[in-house]
């Protein structure tokens, strides 16, 4: 008999300095990753109202390059990326021909024939792969970058105050879903205007060797406004209020983006074939005749928290499921994501209740994002 030994967690460049900082770690998409430094309802709020600094390096970055890297991005993925002017990004998917979703992904146009895509940290080695075997015949190169980058991520209402700081780059030019190059703290930097929190933020791509320095600079200018360091725990909670999907969770290689509410990220209109295009056709048609199962917001009418694969019910009956569920640190109430049939999908559709564990609780249906900044 032969015994595989399990793989120890891989670990970001700021290990160490998170172990410092006493931060509760865990191992996420084979990743030791803090999960929180404190409380996690300090830092959602922090998030909120301040600022948050988050190490964000799991997830995967992988470049494509050539003349012919438009095109195979095209055909490798549901959006138009080859309308994407350089210096912007445009938030995407990758299906797979039976228009499962594989990922979903933001891909960043960094010059006129190079590309970023950056991956979810569980799904970054199927979408190499993915990318890989679809670059056939394409006059493009398809490189694995996880190793190349560190993220950091800066997020609230007093990120672009921290940043300015910190930066000669010009940020009130710096549109959402951009990214320019420039220096933050002396650290060359991929800045670009995008965030998983619902809050105005940045992501920061640099060498891994600068990560430290990066992380420590933030932290000093940040510290007058009341910016604290959060972990994924946090994140969670954030994009669950700002109604952000989470792949395994609300999207699935059995949901097709419009099973998933999302079906606008495809592009049918774009010059050449797609990977998937003919099963995405079906399912867009499918969704116009038959409503599949809607994603909706349950905001609880009591204290108990419902949590993903929990049943939705109504008139007695299973009706839906709940994709994601916590307490919400904005509402100051249990709230949840769930896929439920579109007769109980209707903001205010009275009787809607949560089978957590035998009791039906009482939820209220409502329309999603549960929170949007004010602008």
């Amino acid at each position: 008999m032969s015994s595989t030994a399990p793989v120890a967690p891989r670990r970001t460049a700021l290990d160490a300095l998170h172990r410092s900082l006493g931060a509760t770690m865990t191992d996420f998409a084979g990743w030791d990753m803090p999960l929180r430094y404190g409380s996690e309802r300090d830092e959602h709020l922090a998030v909120r109202g301040r600022a948050g600094l988050f190490d964000l390096s799991h997830m995967g970055e992988i470049t494509v390059t050539g003349p012919q890297a438009a095109a195979l991005l095209n055909h490798a993925l549901v959006g138009n990326i080859a309308s994407v002017g350089v210096g912007r990004a445009r938030y995407t998917m990758i299906c797979r021909a039976d228009g499962g979703i594989l990922d979903d992904l933001i891909v960043y146009r960094l010059a006129e024939t190079e590309y970023m895509v950056v991956a979810n940290a569980s799904n970054a080695q199927t979408v190499l792969d993915a990318l890989v075997e679809r670059a056939a015949g394409f006059d493009a190169a398809v490189r694995d970058d996880r190793d190349a980058y560190a993220l950091l991520a800066v997020q609230g209402p007093e990120s672009p105050g921290i940043l300015k700081s910190l930066t000669d780059a010009d940020l009130d030019g710096l549109k959402y879903y951009a990214g320019l190059p420039g220096t933050v703290a002396g650290v060359p930097a991929l800045i670009a205007r995008t965030g998983y929190t619902g809050e105005d933020g940045f992501e920061l791509f640099v060498a891994p060797a600068d990560a430290e320095r990066l992380w420590q600079a933030l932290t000093e200018a940040g510290a007058p406004v009341g910016l604290v360091p959060c972990g994924l725990s946090c994140r969670d909670t954030l994009r669950l209020e700002a109604g952000m999907p989470l792949y395994g969770h609300e999207l699935t290689t059995a949901l097709t983006p419009f099973d998933a509410g999302l079906g606008r990220v495809v592009k049918f209109e774009k010059e050449g074939d797609f990977v998937g295009r003919e099963a995405l056709s079906a399912a867009a048609a499918r969704a116009e005749s038959e409503p599949p199962r809607v994603l909706v917001g349950l905001v609880a009418e009591g204290r108990r928290v419902p949590r993903a694969g929990y049943p939705v019910v109504a008139d007695g009956k299973v009706v839906g499921e709940i994709t994601s569920g916590a307490p919400s640190p904005t509402l100051g109430r249990p709230i949840a994501m769930a896929y439920v049939d579109a007769a109980h999908a209707v903001p205010g559709t009275a009787g809607v209740g949560v089978d957590i564990r035998g009791s039906h609780e009482p939820y209220e249906v409502v329309a999603l994002p549960f929170y949007k900044r004010r602008k």
